[in-house]
C-alpha cells in the first residue's frame, strides 16, 4: 500500500520552478500552463485545507513572467502542433479542437490555419498512408471497404469530397497529388 503523498504549501518560488520544470519537458500555450500550475496547487490545497482561490494571483504571475521573458509563445506553439499533427495527417478541424483545447486563443488560431485546400489534401493522404486506407489498401479490400475508409476519413475531421478524392485515387494519381513516392 502507498503512502499518502506530502504536499508543501504552494510559494511563488515552487510555482516557479514547476513551471520551469513542466516547460523543460513539454511545449506548452499559456492557458495550459495555468491549468497545470492550477491543478499542482489544487491539489496541495486539498491536502493542507487551504483555498486554492487565494493562490491564483500567483499563478497569474508565475504564467505572466514565462511569457514575458520568452519561454511561452502561444503563436510559435500553435504553429509548431499544428504543423506537426498536419506531417500526421491531422485535418484542419481535428488540430483547431486540440489547439482550443490547450487554450490558445482564437485569433492566434485563425492566423496559424489560414491554409489552402492543397495542404488539407496531403493531410488527408498522410492519414490515408498511415491508417492505410483507400489506396494503401491491398487492391483485394479495396472496393469492399470503400464506405468503411470514407466514413474513417470524414471522423478524423476531413470534409467528404476530400476524403471521397483520396480514397477513390488511383496508386498513380496519389504519388502526383502528394508529392510523394513511397
Amino acid at each position: 500500500m502507498q503512502a499518502s503523498r506530502r504536499y508543501k504549501k504552494p510559494t511563488e518560488e515552487r510555482l516557479k520552478r514547476s513551471a520551469l520544470h513542466y516547460l523543460e519537458r513539454y511545449a506548452s500555450s499559456a492557458a495550459n500552463l495555468q491549468k497545470v500550475l492550477q491543478r499542482k496547487v489544487f491539489k496541495a490545497c486539498h491536502s493542507l485545507d487551504l483555498d486554492p482561490e487565494d493562490y491564483d494571483p500567483m499563478i497569474d504571475h508565475v504564467v505572466a513572467l514565462c511569457v514575458e521573458t520568452g519561454l511561452i509563445n502561444d503563436l510559435h506553439y500553435a504553429k509548431t502542433k499544428a504543423a506537426s499533427m498536419r506531417r500526421r495527417g491531422g485535418s484542419k478541424r481535428k488540430i483547431e479542437a486540440k489547439l482550443i483545447a490547450k487554450g490558445v486563443d482564437r485569433d492566434t488560431l485563425q492566423n496559424v490555419l489560414e491554409s489552402d485546400d492543397e495542404i488539407e489534401l496531403e493531410a488527408a493522404i498522410a492519414f490515408a498512408r498511415r491508417r492505410r486506407l483507400g489506396p494503401y489498401r491491398k487492391s483485394s479490400d479495396r472496393e469492399l471497404r470503400r464506405e468503411k475508409d470514407l466514413a474513417a476519413m470524414c471522423r478524423a475531421g476531413f470534409a467528404f469530397e476530400v476524403a471521397r478524392q483520396v480514397i477513390d485515387t488511383s496508386d498513380e494519381i496519389e504519388h502526383s497529388l502528394s508529392g510523394f513516392s513511397d
